[in-house]
């Protein structure tokens, strides 16, 4: 507490003086009697009591929500190019309990604790004088209530909330869904780490054989004259592929590239924005694979992407099982007239990976490294040489030197070499709070892979 941690536990707490109820704010004075802090308390949770400001405050009412709110929105306008984003993160805001995410015109709210939850009125009224919604949508639907001794709930708290928004995200348009999507309706910490794939997403020509020459020098050879769009660095230059034909697709440069638990398909968007020649987007959830056709549709991209129904980790073992199967056909010995599926054993230039949370308690750890392990495994078994795995992983109790070494473990049972190219976490829409190591959950990888 006193280094700046805005929880204190059940075991921490000596004694209460005076009387509150559950909710309450409450004084938090040391041994000797010294004020700390004042936070809300309740009794029936771990974390009994939750900081909200460091002199003394008499409530949390609507004028106490407004003045947090707008330093929210303070920050969000200075860091933040999208208005579609993370306006409230908890703790990292001075406002431990509360999610607010703006979907276009619509704000979604959690209501994580019960001193939030007590206060909701007034944190309603100041919610839409700073930020003048079309309308707020309640998501407190999630079981971390229950260990506040709230019921989970959602629906309408204010205005009108269409189930269906359309936001925009690095120029891009996507559909959230905000009655039956996950948590809030969509995922807004990874935005820039979206972003930072864009380098990865061409140069991937030459190792087809295309090459940039002269116009001049492919018509005089005779080669048939095809209108060609503009190529890289000039337009009296034109892509060329071995047999000395102009290359007429416009991504001849782009790279292959695979997203696994795409969910709506996010990165399967950027990925084809940046310049990606042919993207697979996969995810287990049928219902989040139609919404990832719809984006691809509303950005233009249907032509360069295709779409999988299936679990990410059979899906990675049967590409890889494919590729095993080449490889003994072609030393022999093999039984040959089993026909080879005709899916199996593909590889790409980038290959994404953005699973969810293995490890949401801290017991399990061993198994979440297990997993992550795997997948990153086999992710990196598909990555054609030179290529890049893009991982992450948004389990808090994997801490980030942890989620390091079990993808350096696989690398070397891969018999793969890494390079670190980028790490980084949540983008500035999720503020990191210094000392308060719960809000750093979120770990985010590029690696350059090369063979042993």
């Amino acid at each position: 507490m006193e280094q700046g941690h805005p929880w204190i536990y059940a075991s921490e707490i000596e004694r209460l003086e005076g009387e509150a109820q559950p909710g309450d704010l409450v004084d938090v004075v040391n041994h000797q009697g010294r004020y700390l802090a004042t936070g809300y308390w309740n009794p029936k949770s771990q974390i009994t009591v939750r900081v909200i400001a460091y002199e003394p405050i008499e409530a949390m009412g609507a004028e106490f929500f407004r003045t947090r709110l707008r330093q929210c929105q303070e920050h969000r306008l200075r860091f933040v190019a999208d208005s579609d984003c993370r306006l409230v993160y908890g703790e990292a805001d001075f406002l431990p309990g509360l999610v607010v995410d703006r979907f276009n015109d619509v704000l979604v709210l959690q209501l994580l604790t019960l001193g939030m939850d007590v206060n909701r009125e007034a944190l309603l009224e100041a919610l839409v004088d700073v930020f003048q919604p079309r309308g707020i949508y309640e998501r407190s639907d999630v079981s971390v209530r229950l260990l506040e001794g709230l019921e989970e709930r959602s629906g309408v708290l204010y205005g009108d909330c269409p189930s269906i928004i359309e936001i925009e995200e690095n120029g891009l348009k996507l559909e959230v869904d905000i009655v039956q999507g996950q948590k809030t309706g969509y995922f807004f910490d990874q935005r820039e780490n979206r972003a930072a794939i864009a380098p990865l997403m061409t140069g991937w020509g030459g190792r087809s054989g295309i090459r940039l020459i002269e116009r001049s020098k492919v018509e005089a050879a005779g080669a048939a004259e095809t209108a060609v769009p503009s190529a890289i660095g000039s337009a009296d230059l034109v892509p060329v592929n071995p047999n000395g034909k102009i290359v007429t697709f416009p991504h001849w440069d782009g790279a292959t590239v695979l997203e696994c638990f795409a969910h709506t398909g996010s990165f399967t968007l950027h990925a084809c924005k940046y310049g990606a020649k042919k993207v697979t987007c996969l995810d287990v959830s049928e219902h989040a694979i139609e919404t990832a056709k719809r984006n691809v549709e509303r950005n233009g991209y249907t032509d360069r992407v295709e779409f999988v129904v299936a679990d990410a980790f059979d899906y990675l073992r049967a590409q890889v099982k494919g590729i095993d199967d080449r490889k003994q056909r072609g030393q022999g010995g093999v039984d040959t007239s089993k026909k080879l599926e005709g899916a199996a054993g593909r590889t790409w230039d980038v290959v994404i990976l953005d699973p969810p949370a293995f490890a949401k308690t801290k017991s399990a750890v061993p198994g979440a490294c297990r997993g992550y392990k795997d997948i990153n495994l086999q992710g990196l078994k598909l990555v054609n040489e030179g290529g890049y795995l893009v991982t992450a992983s948004c389990s808090y109790h994997m801490r980030p030197e942890l989620f390091l070494e079990t993808i350096q473990e696989a690398a070397s049972d891969a018999g793969k070499l890494l390079r670190l190219i980028e790490w980084r976490a949540a983008g500035k829409d999720h503020p990191q709070l210094l000392g308060v190591n719960e809000g750093h959950y979120l770990k985010f990888a590029i690696f350059e892979v090369r063979s042993k």
